[in-house]
């Protein structure tokens, strides 16, 4: 605390080195140029090197950070939603709150924002209601309940649909992951029971373009199958380790990312589109409207 001034200024140069590395290859995300969309891999690419970055440094801030993470001291990954607005990703540097990635958003902003925690305005996501409402304000997307694919609705129950028709599941975060498998997916359960069932052309373009393995894990596409797949689960907790939460995520990179396309005059078709946690791309195909 005594350098808390001084810290921002070593995190400005720990980004700088973030910038050189990311920035050369990043893609734009919706149309935007980098830092824009990559909160997540700015924050991780700080996180991985901070000892080494830190070490280069020759500030009272860099000794006191050393000095800091060499007695116990921790700089972890915490993920949230921001003052009711948004997903963020930041640093818990001890007490304090070290957003590295404060432009990703807004490039106007300073590019890092440390506060105390107690008044960053960051919270836990409580259940997919709150995911829901907060992912419907920041991204402009529909939530649904994903009844496309119920062997994978207990774990990522909700399928978002953009104003551009693209759709995709969600959400494969570590936090997000726990979160449902805590109370043996009740929270899952509750959402997929009331939550609205995504328009039939996306639910036939999801499944037209999952592998065929997957497919015939989910034979029908029902809010009964994706109900019963939670109280299934329920039964198996003890099997539940890392090693099916693995499993299922890997599952989860195999499905696509699809966009529903309606085109006056011309078929509607699938495309996939490239996407944080897409991992491949599929052909295009037609998808009755």
């Amino acid at each position: 605390m005594p350098v808390l001034s001084e810290l921002e200024p070593l995190f400005l140069a720990m980004r700088a080195e973030t910038d050189r590395v990311l920035k050369p290859g990043a893609f734009a995300r919706r149309e935007k140029p980098y830092p824009y969309g990559y909160c997540l891999e700015i924050t991780q690419d700080v996180v991985t090197h901070l000892r080494a970055r830190n070490a280069r440094a020759r500030t009272a801030a860099a000794r006191a950070v050393s000095a800091f993470l060499k007695h116990g001291g921790a700089g972890t990954m915490v993920w949230g939603v921001l003052r009711d607005r948004y997903f963020q990703n930041a640093i818990q540097l001890g007490s304090l709150y070290v957003d590295v990635a404060n432009d990703s958003v807004d490039p106007n902003k300073p590019k890092v924002e440390i506060l105390p925690m107690a008044e960053s305005g960051l919270e836990l996501v409580r259940d997919l209601d709150h995911f829901a409402r907060i992912a419907e304000r920041y991204w402009g997307v529909r939530c649904y309940a994903n009844t496309a694919l119920p062997a994978l609705a207990p774990l990522f129950p909700v399928v978002i649909v953009d104003p551009t028709y693209r759709a995709l599941l969600q959400s494969k975060t570590g936090y997000m992951m726990r979160l449902l498998a805590s109370d043996q997916f009740r929270k899952s359960e509750r959402w997929l029971s009331a939550a609205p069932e995504p328009p039939p052309e996306v639910v036939q373009g999801i499944r037209e373009h999952c592998p065929p393995d997957i497919l015939g894990a989910n034979l029908a596409a029902t809010r009964e199958a994706s109900l019963e797949a939670c109280r299934a689960l329920r039964g198996r907790a003890s099997l539940l380790d890392e090693a099916w939460i693995d499993r299922m995520g890997e599952i989860f990179d195999r499905v696509p990312q699809i966009r529903v396309l309606n085109v006056p005059s011309k078929p509607a078709a699938v495309h996939d589109m490239t996407r944080t946690n897409a991992r491949f791309a599929t052909s295009v195909g037609a998808v009755a409207a």
